[in-house]
Parts: C-alpha cells; structure tokens; sequence
C-alpha cells in the first residue's frame, strides 16, 4: 500500500465527528493505531504528539489516533489527557483491516489478538508515504514530526 492511494473509510470520531478520509485530502495526515485507552504506552505516545500538535499544525498536518475502544472510552481518555485531536474508534476492525495492524501478540504468556502499535503517514493527495511498525513509543513523535518536515 506504501505509496498508493488510501481507500477512503468512514469512522466514528470523537467530539461528536465522523472522520472520512476523503474529507482531510489536502492536508497531511496521521493515523495511529494503539492498542487500548488508557494504558501506559499508549497514554505517553498521547502525550507526546499532544505535545507536539502545535508543531504538527505548523506543517499542514493533522493527527488521529485509532483503536478498537468504544467512542465513550475515547471520550474519557481524550478528555483526561487533554488530547486536542480527535480519537476514532474501529470496533469493526475497518481501518485495522485496511492497514494490516491486528496481530497475535504474547500477553502474560497467552497468545491474544491485538493492534500492532503503528503510526502513517498520509500526504495531502491521499497517498500513504511512510509507515511504521511495531512502534516503540519513546521518541516516536518526534521522529514523525522529523518526517512531516520533510514533506
């Protein structure tokens, strides 16, 4: 899928929205998938792009964050955290099907099925440039800001 087009997918949002793809062409964006509200991972890689929105905003790109979390979860956790992008929710494995990010994972030995924590990038023409994997979320945000700049 890397540098092809992104099909266009509709998703419940937090804020009362609906995020459609096709809505947000001509601005940069970011999806990333994290696997649950309010665990400690997912709750720094929040933070660190929150804390970087601002920088975000200066290069025409917005940000989402994706899970399978119901939207009241989302709710909560944006609301905690003072996230000022919105959350989406994909209880039906939509976008988690369309980029490939469900995975058998170890969790206190057992095999679980979950979201692969991965960050894309999808450029203003809708086309995905750039993706990550397997995420280690120290200093993450940092390196996609590094990347947007380059765009």
């Amino acid at each position: 899928m890397l540098n092809h087009a992104v099909p266009d997918f509709q998703l419940p949002a937090t804020s009362g929205k609906s995020f459609q793809l096709a809505n947000h062409l001509g601005k940069n964006l970011i999806l990333y998938f994290y696997p649950k509200d309010s665990t400690p991972g997912c709750t720094t890689q929040g933070i660190q792009f929150r804390d970087a929105y601002a920088d975000f905003q200066k290069h025409n790109t917005e940000i989402f964050g994706i899970s399978r979390d119901s939207l009241k979860s989302h709710e909560n956790f944006k609301a905690k955290f003072s996230f000022p992008f919105e959350l989406l929710t994909d209880t039906e494995e939509l976008a988690c099907t369309l980029f490939g990010v469900m995975k058998m994972k170890n969790m206190y030995g057992k095999q679980v099925r979950g979201i692969e924590r991965s960050t894309f990038i999808i450029d203003k023409n809708g086309v995905l440039v750039k993706e990550w994997r397997g995420v280690k979320v120290d200093g993450h945000a940092a390196e996609v800001l590094n990347f947007i700049q380059t765009l």
